[in-house]
């Protein structure tokens, strides 16, 4: 088993930043996925960004592209999650998701691909 937990969701103004951060303990697996998904309330959750872990292919929704970055840290075995220029449309539950194979880029956007999900954080983005 592979436990995800993430943290650095809060409260930001409009055009603001946070950092969340995926900490990944348990199992762990040379060749994977992480994935970034965000649910906002009373819509489906959605894929924000992804990296393949061994090679560091990113991929971005084109809601965050050039907005937010995705990146790992080997040492720690966490994933992060920089986000600039936030939105109020930002905001949503954050989860973090794990799979052990490298995904295809069509794949890493499907939530039935990855075997492991995080319990969330909230990031608030007020206008």
């Amino acid at each position: 088993q592979v436990q995800l937990v993430e943290s650095g969701g809060g409260l930001v103004q409009a055009g603001g930043s946070l950092r969340l951060s995926c900490a990944a303990s348990g199992r762990t697996f040379s060749s994977r996925t992480m994935g970034w998904f965000r649910q906002a309330p009373g819509k489906e959750r959605e894929f924000v960004a992804g990296i393949i872990w061994n090679d560091g292919i990113r991929y971005y929704a084109d809601s965050v592209k050039g907005r937010f970055t995705i990146s790992r840290d080997n040492a720690k075995n966490t994933v992060d999650l920089q986000m600039n220029s936030l939105k109020p449309e930002d905001t949503a539950v954050y989860y973090c998701a794990a799979d052990r194979r490298s995904l295809s880029p069509q794949a890493m956007g499907v939530m039935a691909e990855y075997d492991y999900w995080g319990q969330g954080t909230q990031v608030t983005v007020s206008s």
